[in-house]
């Protein structure tokens, strides 16, 4: 291991010598004179810096502490007073370390750590692991514990959570079976520390039904474990689970965390729920929740991604304190629903609060400009990601500033700043520019941009149907029928676009064509009717993406007009009073056809309508849609 980058050690120890004691004062006398005054010789004591090892109150200086270069100097005064190899001092600098991890501060631990020989118990191990755990480099906590196997030492029920946390942020499925394997041979898989991080990890790691296996074994479940298990749905989007589980936790008397609600919040959003979002929101300000930066942020988040911006923009508002991740996500929250003015003016409010942005406000803010297509202020919040705020884009940003240019037509400039990325294309990337092709009728550029994203994947379905619907547009059809045998032959699918929409509280689903649901035969009625009131003021069902030589113009329309988000239309205006808004989300773009007639509904039927698509949301109001159809 490398030497300290501090003062050599060795040289502090040569240079530390002893103080000497002061002479006492000598009386002066002379034959014939008075005699002098006779002084009483004081013993000055020894003069060290400091005088005390430390001062009064150990280590009260690490309690000041605030840097590096300031710990250093500490450590130094350390090897002053002879402490330099005193296990519990090394122990409170190296715990100061960890309790600030970052790649400098643990590299400085490591040394201090390498200087004691004689480890007989967890504890120096479980507090360097736990400061690896939360650095960019996880791993290095699971090499010290199998350091620590290795000494002999054995895991207590702190060094288990601390290597699982460690196993999840890494994503180290396998290393983090063998830890299980372990922490259960030894008695600690039950413990009320281990349980919730197992959970934790498998989840982490894509493993739910590991998590949930785990979670239905546990016998005392705690706020904690409840608290992995719901964030583990949470973030395998199984919204639907995780509130059951919620709903159980109350019924068990478990008083839920802000941590819980952060989860809870996070699946109403994925399921688009207003009313029952309204419902926690109302239970979060009663358990005195509300005070959480973070529990406000998380509802500000659910009430735009449940199509209620007004909701949003009054949770922002009431907030007593907002810090960099309250501002991003009421960024967002303009961005997603085509509010790319709004979202500006907030960026430069908070700019001039002092409040630093990060890259997920400019994630935000460049998804903004691209749906509102403000190129120019887009490509200049892109530049000054790096010059001005010292923030290095990522791929994220990277994709923003792809369908800016390629959404505005400008494709060919889109092409290029793929190629000339400093790090490696993602399909994703890609897949952007593709869309952007199809939209636009290039089909000689997206011929040429297919190829580049089945070099690296060719498995997504969606790209070959984009592709060949390119063809059919231009005649194509030899080429078309090629890309679909190719696709055949990959064995790639289409994900099926699959319609939610929420009516007493209760969420229902709709499939393209679906004949399941228990209203299908009234909602395809209904549909008959709703197209038969339409036609007459201007609705012409748009079969120009319709593809397929040997289907009839009638059954082209008949394939467009059970389309799933015009099944959940219909579903809301046959079980909603009149006048009632209606909100449904949809797991795929909403399509040419869905749109036009979405905005005719608005108008004739008198409905407010909240579409979420992948990319957005949509409002549709008397007629007109909030994205102007630039979308």
């Amino acid at each position: 291991m490398a030497a300290l980058s501090t003062i050599p050690l060795n040289s502090l120890l040569s240079s530390s010598s002893a103080s000497t004691t002061p002479a006492a004062p000598t009386s002066h006398s002379a034959q014939g004179r008075r005699p002098a005054t006779v002084l009483v010789p004081v013993q000055l004591k020894e003069t060290r810096w400091p005088p005390h090892p430390f001062p009064a109150s150990p280590f009260s200086l690490l309690l000041k502490c605030h840097s590096l270069r300031e710990l250093r100097q500490i450590h130094a005064a350390v090897v002053k007073s002879g402490l330099q190899d005193d296990p519990p001092t090394l122990t409170k600098l190296i715990t100061f370390c960890s309790l600030h991890p970052t790649p400098s501060t643990m590299l400085y631990a490591q040394q201090l750590f390498d200087r004691i020989h004689h480890l007989d118990d967890a504890l120096l191990f479980n507090t360097m692991a736990r400061g690896y755990a939360r650095t960019p480099t996880p791993k290095r906590a699971l090499s010290l514990f199998i350091d620590m196997l290795e000494r002999g030492v054995s895991p207590d029920d702190y060094s288990f959570p601390t290597v699982l946390k460690a196993c999840a942020s890494s994503k180290a499925l396998e290393e983090g079976r063998q830890v299980h394997a372990m922490a259960a041979k030894l008695g600690f898989h039950a413990n009320i520390y281990v349980c919730p991080t197992l959970i934790n990890m498998y989840a982490e790691c894509g493993d739910v039904r590991a998590a949930r296996c785990l979670f239905e074994q546990t016998v005392d479940r705690c706020v904690v474990s409840y608290n992995a298990m719901i964030m583990a749905c949470a973030r395998s989007s199984r919204p639907g689970e995780a509130l059951a589980l919620f709903r159980e936790m109350q019924a068990e008397g478990i008083k839920p965390t802000d941590v819980t609600m952060l989860s809870v919040l996070s699946s109403c959003a994925l399921l688009g729920s207003l009313e029952l979002g309204r419902w926690i929101h109302e239970y979060i300000k009663k358990n005195g929740l509300d005070s959480y930066v973070k529990v406000n942020t998380a509802l500000i988040d659910m009430y735009a991604k449940c199509s209620s911006l007004d909701d949003a923009v009054r949770v922002f508002g009431e907030m007593d304190t907002r810090d960099t991740q309250a501002w991003s996500a009421m960024i967002v929250a303009y961005a997603i629903h085509g509010r790319g003015d709004l979202a500006v003016n907030l960026f430069e409010e908070m700019k001039r609060d002092g409040i630093r942005p990060d890259g997920i406000t400019f994630l935000g803010l460049l998804y903004a400009c691209s749906h509102a297509g403000l190129v120019d202020e887009g490509l200049r919040y892109f530049h000054s990601m790096n010059s001005g705020h010292a923030i290095v884009p990522g791929i994220k940003h990277y994709g923003c500033v792809v369908d800016l240019l390629a959404r505005a037509g400008r494709l060919q400039e889109s092409y290029q700043f793929i190629n000339d990325l400093p790090i490696k294309p993602t399909p994703i990337l890609w897949r952007t520019l593709l869309s952007a092709c199809g939209g636009h009728g290039n089909v000689d550029l997206g011929r040429r941009v297919f190829e580049r994203i089945i070099e690296l994947d060719d498995s997504h379905g969606g790209d070959y149907v984009i592709i060949s619907n390119m063809y059919a547009s231009v005649g194509r059809w030899e080429e078309m029928n090629s890309i679909r045998k190719l696709m055949k032959e990959k064995r790639a699918v289409k994900m099926p676009g699959c319609s939610s929409i929420e009516v007493d509280n209760t969420v229902h689903e709709f499939f393209s064509g679906d004949g399941k649901h228990p209203q299908s035969r009234d909602l395809h009625r209904m549909l008959d009717e709703v197209v038969q009131q339409l036609k007459p003021i201007g609705y012409v069902p748009d079969t120009s993406q319709v593809f397929h030589a040997d289907m009839t113009e009638e059954e082209k329309e008949m394939s467009l007009r059970y389309h799933s988000e015009k099944l959940a239309v219909a579903f809301g205006l046959i079980n909603t009073p009149p006048g009632t808004t209606l909100r449904i989300v949809k797991n795929l773009r909403v399509c040419v056809d869905c749109h036009s007639m979405a905005k005719l509904v608005s108008e004739v039927f008198n409905r407010e309508i909240f579409l979420r698509d992948l990319n957005r949301f949509h409002h549709f109001k008397n007629g007109i849609c909030s994205c102007s159809d630039y979308w």
